[in-house]
């Protein structure tokens, strides 16, 4: 098996989370996501570093908001996401890059799940546009 065959059909960390994490964020706020916040889960969990969430206020704008984002990191870090579920029903998307999963939903949803909430023991970070 090639390195690249083990990175496309294994799970593994970015060694570069920051560079990542711009790209994420210049994909979201290109399509002018809602309420983008950072949550530093490290000292709580061993399934990701960062979580990032945001809403947006229509399903075709939650929809553009994820594929900005896939394109935003393969074009910026050379990065295919790992998994992602949700693109058919676009009212809570999860794009996960293994060290970093992003939550893209329905303000209802948001609302509703309540993500900061339940990892409310994590830093959190407001993330303005710039």
């Amino acid at each position: 098996m090639t390195d690249s065959q083990f990175q496309t059909d294994s799970p593994y960390k970015t060694a570069d989370s920051q560079a990542l994490l711009n790209a994420i964020f210049e994909g979201l706020h290109e399509k002018k996501a809602k309420d983008v916040k950072l949550l530093d889960v490290r000292k709580l969990t061993t399934l990701t570093d960062y979580f990032v969430i945001c809403h947006g206020t229509s399903e075709t704008q939650i929809r553009a908001l994820a594929n900005s984002t896939l394109e935003k990191v393969k074009e910026s870090v050379g990065e295919q996401v790992w998994k992602q579920e949700g693109m058919d029903a676009r009212r809570w998307i999860i794009l996960d890059y293994v060290n970093i999963v992003v939550h893209i939903f329905s303000e209802e949803k948001r609302d509703y799940y309540g993500i900061e909430r339940m990892w409310n023991d994590a830093i959190i970070t407001d993330i303005e546009d710039e």
